[in-house]
């Protein structure tokens, strides 16, 4: 494949990265090493923070259970804003912790109430199954909308990377099913095309980097195993959907030097065409993930920042003014 150029690096991003140590591919071999060195210890997250956790299992279409936590502001009065978190790891790798910073930042700022889902991986568990175990656990949350304190007209569906896409899918699930009610979905830098083929996805092959063009059929064939690309659903490839109406008030973002950006804008287009609403943000000189790898430098603090007044603005307006 040809050389293709690149937008730049933003300088502060490129030397933090240039530290990194950067995997050129992943295979069978060393995923169970990946998934290892993803797991989140969330003890040292929640240390310091006045937070009421809750584990519960909920079960899923074929009857196997799925994990989830709530976090759950001390404070929090009755009828908080809700965000349901789905993690990133390309659908092969994290848990219910991965990530799990971003949201974290929305309980301190908003009082908002987190509940993060582990859903089943691929290979292991492929096809459609981490969407269906991620729309089980959103319609467990809003059918406990009292019991947990939650406003059930501010649940929010947010997530990062493959989490970003199986929010995407499960929004689509859940406007198709009429139910359970959402009022945002957050994606971010989503994962929301399986063909893999755009002009962004083309620019970050050949080398290693965060998320490139071969980590990502990798694991988009762990997800799919023998579906053929006329098989695929909507819900589990969303830009595979052919119609983007009826969708809640969206938030998008991706940086402009990684894999997704081109099905990122392409998402946010359709859901204009179709006569919704969705706000893009492209980052100048972000790679994938840089604001969960590197959440202190000024491009990060930026992209978190704007996300989450963005978040006050839907699901709590008063407050945000």
């Amino acid at each position: 494949m040809p050389f293709l150029a690149r937008p730049a690096l933003d300088p502060e991003l490129n030397d933090l990265l240039a530290d990194m140590p950067l995997i050129p591919e992943v295979t069978p071999r060393i995923l169970p090493q990946l998934r290892r060195m993803a797991l989140t210890p969330i003890e040292t997250l929640l240390d310091g923070r006045a937070v009421d956790r809750r584990e519960v299992t909920v079960p899923s279409s074929d009857g196997a259970r799925i994990p989830m936590t709530v976090l759950t502001p001390a404070d929090a009065g009755p009828g908080a804003p809700c965000v349901y978190w789905m993690h990133g790891g390309g659908m092969i790798m994290g848990d219910r912790f991965s990530q799990i910073d971003i949201p974290l930042e929305w309980l301190d700022l908003l009082r908002a109430v987190v509940v993060t889902v582990d859903y089943r991986l691929a290979p292991e568990a492929g096809g459609i199954t981490a969407v269906e175990d991620c729309y089980q656990g959103l319609s467990w949350v809003a059918d406990h909308a009292d019991d947990l304190g939650i406003d059930p007209d501010r649940i929010v569906v947010a997530g990062a990377s493959a989490g970003g896409g199986l929010a995407a899918g499960v929004a689509l699930m859940a406007r198709d099913r009429g139910t359970p009610a959402i009022a945002a979905q957050m994606l971010i830098c989503p994962m929301l095309d399986h063909r893999n083929a755009t002009t962004s996805s083309r620019q970050y092959a050949g080398e290693p980097g965060v998320w490139t063009r071969e980590t990502n059929a990798f694991a988009w064939n762990a997800v799919l195993g023998d579906l053929t690309d006329d098989q695929v659903p909507g819900y589990l490839s969303p830009a595979r959907a052919e119609d983007l109406s009826g969708l809640p008030m969206t938030y998008i973002d991706a940086g402009s030097a990684e894999v997704f950006r081109d099905e990122d804008v392409d998402y946010a287009t359709r859901i204009w065409a179709a006569g919704g609403q969705a706000e893009l943000h492209v980052w100048a000189g972000g790679f994938h993930g840089f604001d969960a790898l590197f959440p202190d430098a000024r491009l990060s603090t930026a992209a978190r920042r704007t996300r989450t007044e963005w978040l006050a603005r839907t699901v709590d307006p008063e407050t945000s003014r």
